[in-house]
């Protein structure tokens, strides 16, 4: 199951998994997006579940979660990857921006990590790879504090939090919790900014040749075709020409 399926890293991240052979979940708001999608990788052999929901909403998201492996028949790998990014200085902020980022950023990753939980670990009891997959997306920026990035750094710290202390709950039942924290990727993420700071975005990536959201996706499918006896905790990737 992937979240944010709709667009950028959740959409590589399901072409790439469905390449490996995976059957999908494809959960978003967009739902005419995850069509499209999914008569793409269902014309490549892939069978997609297409879920329209919001996972702010808890019972949205654990219907969610419930509906794909109700339909799938088990769910061994969750990519975690929803998420909002709404810069700028704290003085004078929109609190509405804060609390949109602590609602999709935290809450719908935490919402869906546990509404999976039982199903992954029945998974790493009961299917033949004998193992299952958390994958949290967060971000450069839940290492690398910046000036005008204030709430979406404490968003991404409390992701990578909250990853490291449910792997060392869960890892002896042989479900493995990742991380991964992109730097600067090419995706519509940083298009939903006022018009001030996306002028300050663009002058500041404007000589950089940002990651594409299939090196992201690289990364993804790394994590969860090791083998059983190998965990990959946590996986930083900047562009090469990105200093912070």
């Amino acid at each position: 199951m992937v979240t944010g399926a709709s667009s950028g890293i959740g959409e590589a991240a399901a072409r790439r998994l469905a390449q490996l052979g995976a059957d999908l979940g494809l959960a978003a708001r967009r739902q005419g997006r995850l069509e499209t999608l999914a008569a793409e990788l269902s014309g490549s052999g892939c069978r997609a579940v297409i879920v329209e929901a919001d996972v702010t909403d808890r019972e949205q998201a654990e219907a969610a979660v419930a509906q794909v492996a109700a339909e799938l028949g088990r769910l061994d790998t969750l990519v975690n990857n929803a998420g909002v990014m709404l810069l700028g200085p704290v003085a004078d902020a929109p609190v509405e921006e804060w609390e949109r980022m602590v609602q999709v950023n935290l809450l719908g990753l935490l919402y869906c990590a546990r509404a999976a939980l039982p199903h992954l670990i029945e998974a790493a009891e009961t299917s033949p790879r004998k193992v299952a997959d958390l994958v949290n997306i967060s971000s450069v920026a839940g290492r690398q504090v910046r000036l005008g990035s204030g709430v979406y750094n404490a968003t991404k710290h409390a992701v990578g939090a909250f990853s490291e202390s449910l792997r060392q709950e869960v890892t002896r039942r042989h479900l493995r919790v990742s991380l991964v924290e992109p730097g600067a990727v090419a995706t519509e993420l940083a298009g939903h900014n006022r018009p001030e700071i996306l002028e300050t975005l663009r002058a500041r990536f404007s000589d950089m040749e940002r990651l594409e959201a299939e090196d992201v996706s690289d990364a993804i499918a790394y994590i969860v075709t090791r083998p059983r006896r190998v965990a990959v905790n946590e996986i930083l990737i900047r562009p090469t020409e990105q200093e912070q």
